[in-house]
């Protein structure tokens, strides 16, 4: 893997949560949005946040932070609820064989493992599927191989 691929880590737990509650409260800066600040948002949301049900609020809380930043939901970008679903998963999966305790250094950990690849759901969707406007819209099962459960 080159540098430029090399995901960006996080040297604080604060760092996390920080992004997690600028998510919620729609205060993150747009460039701070990154792959890696959707994933450990999402762990942070999955492992410390029981009052949300991420499965029922994930869409709504992607989407009004987008809307707040200037981005649109719409058939071509923002929201997408199949790889938003997928990494979901992953992030279950991952948290359930995890031996690491502090945030960062789980959150860390499944950036560099294979969940945390920016094309680990085409290991289940096809490509053509997974980036159609059904997909994007609304969650489709993937038609390679049933994501984690």
């Amino acid at each position: 893997m080159t540098t430029d691929c090399s995901p960006r880590l996080f040297e604080r737990d604060e760092d996390i949560r920080a992004i997690g509650t600028g998510l919620l409260a729609r205060t993150l800066p747009r460039a701070a949005w990154t792959h890696e600040a959707h994933l450990g948002a999402c762990l942070w949301l999955v492992s410390e946040r029981p009052d949300i049900d991420v499965d029922a609020e994930i869409a709504g809380v992607i989407g009004r932070y987008n809307e707040s930043v200037g981005g649109v939901n719409d058939d071509r970008q923002g929201y997408h609820d199949s790889i938003t679903r997928a990494y979901v998963a992953g992030v279950r999966l991952f948290l359930a064989e995890t031996t690491e305790t502090g945030l960062a250094a789980r959150v860390n950990a499944m950036l560099l493992s294979d969940v945390g690849r920016r094309d680990w759901p085409l290991r289940f969707y096809s490509r053509d599927l997974l980036f159609s406007v059904a997909a994007r819209r609304g969650f489709v099962e993937p038609d390679l191989a049933p994501l984690p459960a």
